[in-house]
């Protein structure tokens, strides 16, 4: 029985998902999905269905937040997102191959790993204060508010963002964490993408891949309207307090954020594993 209390605790946790999915674009079902299931009882089925719809929220929201600012790397995007796509897909073999607890101490390294990387590059930017730059195949320009001008970024590394967003798909797929959580800071960090570009491109590819999954949830009566609704809702007010927050801050905050976020994630990883 969703309650009136119920639905307004699912709308305010929604809502902190979604300032920070649009901040970083790491999705909300690392927080929503832990909630609706140890604090409400939700069983797992609803509760990654109910997390899918507010990733999509999450997406619509910071597709149509970022309009003419050319945030979001389509081209970058679409191509990431199929081998994010092949990840997902052999997670059946990973999930062959090692245990769920080998696989949780290993994510939890990892994402500990990244955030170190993180916090070592908090004063690093990925862009060229020339407008007239190069920007390659895949790189792009954008108005940056903290710079006060129009910036380029050049993308690099790109065998390395491809393996990364593998990789990614493969956890999201065994773990139900959504990928941004890998490849933002992959592509902040190594590839020479800005964090606001890296988390607005994160954000478009996982309302992508969770539109799929959806898709499959609803059609099995997974998808609960009265939590959903209140979960959306909550995503959506929260998603747009996060991006216009997200424009006016400093790139070095929003890193120090997703380091911290990383952290949480990596030390619960690692509790789960115990």
């Amino acid at each position: 029985m969703i309650t009136a209390t119920t639905a307004a605790l699912v709308m305010a946790v929604g809502a902190l998902a979604g300032v920070l999915g649009s901040l970083l674009g790491i999705g909300g079902g690392v927080f929503l999905v832990p909630f609706l299931v140890l604090v409400l009882g939700t069983p797992m089925r609803a509760a990654v269905a109910t997390s899918l719809m507010a990733v999509i929220a999450t997406s619509s929201a910071v597709a149509a937040g970022t309009a003419g600012r050319h945030l979001i790397n389509m081209k970058l995007g679409m191509l990431l997102e199929v081998a994010t796509a092949a990840g997902a897909l052999a997670g059946g073999v990973t999930a062959q191959a090692l245990s769920p607890r080998a696989l949780q101490v290993l994510f939890g390294a990892s994402v500990g790993a990244i955030a170190l990387v993180t916090l070592s590059r908090l004063n690093r930017r990925n862009i060229i204060v020339d407008p007239s730059a190069d920007p390659g195949e895949l790189g792009g320009r954008f108005h940056d508010e903290e710079a006060g001008q129009t910036v380029t970024y050049r993308m690099k590394r790109l065998p390395l963002a491809l393996a990364g967003s593998f990789v990614a798909g493969n956890l999201s797929s065994l773990l139900g964490i959504g990928g941004g959580i890998v490849k933002v800071p992959m592509l902040n960090a190594w590839c020479g993408v800005p964090m606001r570009v890296a988390a607005a491109t994160s954000a478009f590819m996982i309302g992508v891949t969770a539109t799929g999954g959806a898709v499959i949830y609803y059609g099995r009566g997974d998808v609960l309207p009265l939590l959903a609704a209140p979960a959306i809702i909550g995503v959506r007010l929260g998603s747009t307090a996060g991006i216009r927050f997200g424009a006016r801050a400093r790139a070095r905050w929003l890193k120090l954020l997703l380091a911290v976020v990383l952290l949480v994630v990596s030390a619960l990883m690692f509790v789960r594993a115990m």
